[in-house]
């Protein structure tokens, strides 16, 4: 939470602190990578839930095509360059609900359902102030936790993330949702701050994932 809410540059500081605890506790107590839900097993039976995705973001672009608000980049380079650090942070999203943050208080809290809720506030907290992300992301978190609680893989969530993120993206305008910004970076966000296409400048993958988010 200290990341989203700290301003440049002490928030790379914060990040990378952060990412360095996490990958070092998940090490200190690493319990198979089929725990964390990175197997085969599983993968089938909870692929209908990219099927949903698929379904809710053809909706989704459907609705924004008649209000007008459908926005995306034009070349598949634009598309690779604005969203493919996107695509890599909603994976990284979806390790820490799952695989971190759900596992973690499923050994300190014995219902599964209070568990979920959980691991889905936080998720949804950090989120905040965006009045979209937030219950947006609070229903898909407990979704994703119950169905990871059932199978216990992390594939299908992941990919369903990166393709109804993305999808939010381009359907609701940048005004009205910040861009996807939350914590610090939402409430200073400006119009036109950003738009879709290749950046002016080179930028690294750090960079760009951060600058999503952030």
């Amino acid at each position: 939470m200290a990341t989203i809410w700290t301003p440049r540059p002490y928030q790379q500081w914060i990040y990378l602190a952060a990412t360095a605890w996490i990958v070092f506790s998940t090490w200190r107590s690493f319990p198979g990578w089929n725990a964390l839900g990175f197997r085969v097993g599983g993968f089938w039976r909870s692929a209908w839930v990219i099927g949903a995705g698929i379904a809710l973001a053809a909706a989704a672009v459907e609705a924004a095509m008649r209000l007008n608000t459908l926005r995306h980049p034009v070349t598949g380079r634009s598309w690779i360059m604005t969203f493919g650090g996107y695509v890599m942070w909603s994976f990284a999203q979806q390790f820490l609900l799952q695989s971190y943050f759900l596992y973690r208080f499923r050994q300190l809290i014995s219902n599964q359902r209070w568990a979920a809720i959980a691991a889905a506030g936080i998720f949804a907290a950090a989120h905040l102030p965006n009045p979209i992300l937030t219950p947006v992301t609070l229903i898909w978190g407990l979704c994703a936790c119950f169905v990871f609680l059932r199978h216990r893989n992390i594939f299908p969530l992941a990919i369903t993330h990166a393709m109804l993120g993305i999808c939010v993206a381009v359907t609701v305008p940048g005004p009205v949702i910040h861009n996807m910004r939350v914590g610090l970076g939402y409430v200073r966000y400006h119009p036109h701050m950003h738009r879709f296409g290749p950046p002016t400048e080179p930028s690294s993958l750090f960079t760009r994932i951060r600058n999503f988010w952030s």
